[in-house]
């Protein structure tokens, strides 16, 4: 079972159909430059506005609103015209009315001042502001750039759908309902064809020749050669097993028949040659093929849902290439076919116009159900699960969503006592599915654990709570349980944990019970060997080892309903995940603590929440490489500390017999030369770069460039900065700047002091979260509006603990207050 709803059809989640207020009407969106971009006002029309308005000069900029309001008989141009009761009139059609050309506005603007005598008159400026203005923009083309991504920002903020604040919330319902009126969007935007490489790979030592689409399949693998997946024999069994089926359909392809007679170096070596061309590419290339993708992008970044403006998030269909899977999944390095238009069904407005499908291709199909909230859907070929284009995290349906997930959970928090004093009486129930229900809804409840689903042969083994076998628990007298098993994405949960005496002793007994079932089975298929048998007798063998094997998933979430409508297994999870983060973050931080020591106790609250969830993750082959920048930044910190001190020492030698101004004791000789060194080649660097950036620009702005002598200069300032270290290096003093005060060192140490103990605190966090996992629970599981609630209360910006993506998606929260509690 998914932990995310992003892996159910969103017709879970529902938007109201009354068009907000101010929204206007969707535009065509198989017009991309319509769909995209809104022209913004110029500003000669705004100012027009204001002129044009009552006596009320609110919506004026400050700078130009005058000290007295005068009625000043000026004549309207010809092309203003008046705005009227067009309220019905999209915004981009009123902007279109407002925008002038620039004489209109530039013959004359009309200002207030007053003369000697103090009167006031009116006096004519003519363009000359806007000309200076203009004249700058010319200057710094990057200005004009700058404004104009802003005020399309601070637009784009204004068109959210702030459905979070209309008196009535609609529900979220997973039944047949309506959940939209209109829908467009642009459909999916299919991978590029493969273009054959031509670089011919070896078989038996020798080069072969290979159809494209062998060669298509031979490079996937050939990309991965040099990964771990490489050398998973189960991976490259199942990838030689599908490449032969494709060689099999072009009679041209050699006959292959051997793996360990395949040579991939070949295609992998021209994959590493192109790596290092990307990487020599210059930043103008770059960006000429970032803009290039933006723009064959740009047209599926958008629906229009009952004409408000929603992104769409995973619109990409994605591209051929071997299945990884995660752990030890069967099905590892197989096939993934190319999904083509033929297999993708849309889901659109009857009134929208239907996207066209590729040249050549049609849709398997075109539907307009109101009840469901996917975009497009088809099956993928590896695992045979249906794909869906939902809308983006940031998304109202999503948003909804996620909103009352949590306010689920917060609603347990009122019934979970009474759930709890009503599982602990059936502990001791004579029925055995009682029995069985209520020591499942225990380990739910206390660990944390997910329910667990039915597997079919071909999947991975992992199991959750009503599907644990006996060989994944072993006891401990006298009431400890220690569990070993795979969960979600093959991730291993080890554990031991005392529990109940009752459950302790529920759990002898079915695990008894199963070891029984399991040793029949075991005497029934003694001497069947056969294939067939075998496959049997393990599927048999396995149903026999079920601890829980009188209950099942669908049965226990049904059973929870009767305490709470909509409740699961899954809202335990939820409720605990959220309920342990509050507990944990009121206990760990402290008013007067240093921001970096704040977020240490964020993550370290996090990290309680993400071992209950079992949310792990390998650690980072570069680990111990970070950790090691991190120690090299705060010996670089200690460095310059040390220079400080010693600085003070020549202004005042008191200094030298105080405390805490002796030397860093893990600075050595040595290490300081190198360190020297390296800051030298650094400035070196920084100075040549600076001069070719500048000379960029003169280019740019057709000036001419710095001459050779100017770099020459500011090379010779580096060098005598390397003369300057070196001497203070044999002397063991460093003389400080002629305006250099004894305060002024000691504030600049108490702040190196500062950045020491964030970089200290920076690589505990790291280390303690080597092999934790904290973004799944921070994404799914913890309420957002803790973490808004404990920024607000401790002066944390939202940033340090949310993602950019986040911030988006958890929109909706950002409005509780710092009292606000799960």
């Amino acid at each position: 079972m998914s932990d995310s709803e992003d892996d159910l059809p969103l017709s879970r989640r529902v938007n109201s159909t009354k068009n907000p207020s101010g929204c206007a009407p969707a535009p065509t969106l198989l017009e991309p430059s319509v769909m995209v971009k809104t022209e913004p006002t110029n500003v000669e029309a705004s100012l027009v506005k204001g002129s044009l308005s009552d006596d009320s000069d609110d919506d004026i900029p400050l700078s130009l609103r005058r000290d007295v309001k005068i009625e000043c008989p000026i004549k309207r141009a010809a092309s203003v015209k008046l705005e009227s009761d067009d309220d019905d009139v999209p915004l981009s059609k009123k902007r279109k009315k407002l925008s002038l050309k620039k004489t209109t506005v530039t013959e004359k603007t009309v200002t207030v001042a007053e003369n000697e005598n103090g009167k006031r008159k009116l006096t004519s400026t003519g363009d000359e502001k806007l000309s200076k203005r203009g004249k700058k923009e010319q200057e710094n083309p990057s200005l004009s750039t700058k404004k104009a991504k802003a005020k399309a920002k601070k637009e784009e903020e204004e068109n959210i759908y702030k459905w979070w604040e209309e008196e009535e919330q609609q529900e979220m319902n997973a039944d047949d309902s309506i959940k939209w009126t209109t829908l467009e969007h642009n459909g999916v935007l299919f991978p590029p064809e493969y273009e054959p490489h031509g670089v011919k790979m070896k078989y038996d030592g020798k080069p072969i020749w290979l159809s494209p689409e062998a060669e298509e399949v031979a490079s996937f693998f050939a990309a991965l050669l040099e990964t771990d997946y490489a050398k998973n024999p189960k991976f490259c069994q199942n990838f030689f097993r599908d490449w032969r089926a494709v060689l099999a359909k072009d009679p041209r392809n050699p006959k292959i028949t051997s793996f360990e007679k395949c040579d991939f170096r070949p295609i992998w070596e021209k994959f590493e040659a192109d790596k290092e061309k990307k990487k020599q590419m210059t930043k103008e290339q770059k960006a000429k093929l970032k803009e290039e993708r933006l723009k064959l992008e740009e047209p599926f970044i958008y629906a229009y849902v009952d004409h408000r403006k929603e992104k769409v998030g995973n619109f990409r269909i994605e591209p051929p290439g071997l299945f990884r899977g995660r752990g030890d999944h069967p099905k590892t390095g197989t096939l993934k076919h190319r999904v083509r238009p033929e297999q993708v069904t849309l889901n659109i407005g009857r009134d929208a116009k239907i996207p066209p499908a590729p040249p050549g291709h049609s849709w398997a199909g075109v539907v307009h159900d109101q009840t469901a909230t996917w975009l497009a859907t088809w099956k993928e070929n590896v695992n045979n699960t249906i794909k869906y284009v939902f809308l983006a995290q940031s998304s109202a349906w999503k948003g909804q969503s996620d909103m009352q997930k949590f306010e689920k959970a917060r609603e347990l928090k009122g019934l979970v006592g009474s759930i709890r004093k009503n599982y602990t009486a059936e502990l001791k129930s004579d029925k055995t599915l009682v029995r069985q229900r209520a020591t499942a809804m225990y380990l739910i409840d206390r660990l944390a654990l997910r329910a667990g689903n039915e597997k079919n042969d071909d999947e991975a083994d992992t199991v959750g709570c009503c599907s644990l076998r006996s060989e994944h628990i072993s006891l401990e007298p006298p009431n400890i349980l220690h569990f070993d098993f795979l969960g979600k994405d093959s991730i291993r949960y080890q554990n031991s944990v005392p529990v109940e005496q009752q459950v302790y002793k529920n759990i002898k007994a079915l695990k008894a019970d199963a070891d029984k079932r399991v040793s029949a089975i075991d005497k029934e298929f003694k001497n069947k060997k056969s294939a067939k048998d075998q496959e049997l007798y393990k599927r048999q063998r396995d149903d026999a080892a079920a601890i829980f094997n009188e209950l099942t998933t669908t049965a226990l979430n049904k059973h929870l309903t009767n305490y709470m409508k909509g409740l699961s297994a899954k809202v335990f999870r939820t409720y605990n995940a959220s309920h342990t983060f509050q507990i944990q973050l009121d206990k760990l931080t402290r008013k007067d603590e240093s921001l970096p020591d704040k977020m240490l106790s964020f993550n370290r609250a996090n990290r309680d929440v993400a071992v209950l969830c079992n949310h792990q993750r390998s650690a980072s082959k570069s680990h111990s490489q970070q950790m090691e920048r991190i120690q090299d930044k705060i010996r670089a910190f200690k460095y310059q500390r040390m220079k400080l001190r010693k600085q003070t020492f020549e202004l005042d030698p008191s200094y030298k017999k105080k405390p805490g101004f002796g030397d860093e004791s893990d600075l050595d000789d040595e290490w300081i030369e190198k360190h020297e060194e390296v800051l030298i080649a650094k400035e070196r660097e920084r100075v040549k770069t600076k001069f070719e950036k500048q000379n960029e620009k003169r280019k740019e702005e057709k000036e001419p460039p710095l001459p050779d002598s100017h770099l020459r200069e500011q090379l010779k300032a580096v060098d005598e900065m390397e003369a300057r270290l070196i001497k203070e290096r044999k002397t063991g003093r460093s003389q400080p700047k002629a305006s250099a005060t004894v305060e002024k060192l000691l504030n600049s140490i108490s702040r190196i002091d500062q950045r020491i103990q964030a970089s200290k605190i920076q690589a505990t966090d790291k280390e303690e979260n080597k092999e934790i996992s904290l973004g799944t629970s921070k994404m799914n599981y913890i309420d957002p509006r803790i973490s808004i609630s404990w920024c607000k209360k401790y002066g944390v910006p939202f940033e340090k603990v949310f993602s950019k993506t986040l911030l988006e998606k958890f929109r909706w929260a950002q409005t509780v207050d710092e009292n606000w509690t799960f």
